[in-house]
C-alpha cells in the first residue's frame, strides 16, 4: 500500500488544480488550451501562464523535497522525438483538446466527446505499443 502513495498523492493533486482552475477561472485544465491560451492577449495570458509555471515548477519542487530526482531513461532518438510532438500537436487540435482536457476534466464533467476521445486515445496508444513490439 505504502509504494501506491506518491502515486495517489499526485492524483489528488492533479484534480485538485484541475477543480480549482474550473471553480476560480471557470476554465478547463487542458493544457493544450492553456498553452494555446499563451497567444492571446489579456488576462487569459497571464493565468495560463501562472497555471503551466506551476506545472513546470512541480517536478523540480518534488526532486527537493525527497532529496532526489527520479531516474528516466528516453530511448527514442530527438528526431522520433520531434515527430511524436508534431502528432501529438495534429492529434490535440484534430480531437479539441488532448488527455488532460478530455481524460481528466471531460470525463469528470461526463461529457459524451471526452468519453469518446479518451476511448480513441487509449485505443492508438495500445496499437501502437503493439505495432512498436512487432517492429523490433
Amino acid at each position: 500500500m505504502n509504494a501506491y502513495l506518491p502515486a495517489l498523492a499526485g492524483g489528488l493533486l492533479i484534480g485538485l488544480s484541475a477543480a480549482t482552475l474550473l471553480l476560480v477561472n471557470g476554465r478547463i485544465a487542458g493544457i493544450s488550451g492553456l498553452v494555446a491560451g499563451l497567444a492571446q492577449p489579456g488576462e487569459r495570458r497571464l493565468s495560463d501562464l501562472a497555471f503551466l509555471l506551476g506545472l513546470g515548477l512541480g517536478p523540480p519542487l518534488f526532486a527537493a523535497m525527497a532529496g532526489h530526482w527520479p531516474l528516466m531513461r528516453i530511448e527514442a532518438s530527438w528526431p522520433v522525438l520531434a515527430v511524436a510532438g508534431l502528432l501529438v500537436g495534429f492529434g490535440t487540435r484534430l480531437g479539441s483538446g488532448c488527455t488532460s482536457g478530455h481524460g481528466v476534466c471531460g470525463l469528470a464533467r461526463l461529457s459524451p466527446r471526452s468519453l469518446v476521445a479518451v476511448l480513441v486515445f487509449l485505443a492508438t496508444g495500445m496499437l501502437t505499443v503493439a505495432l512498436m513490439r512487432v517492429a523490433s
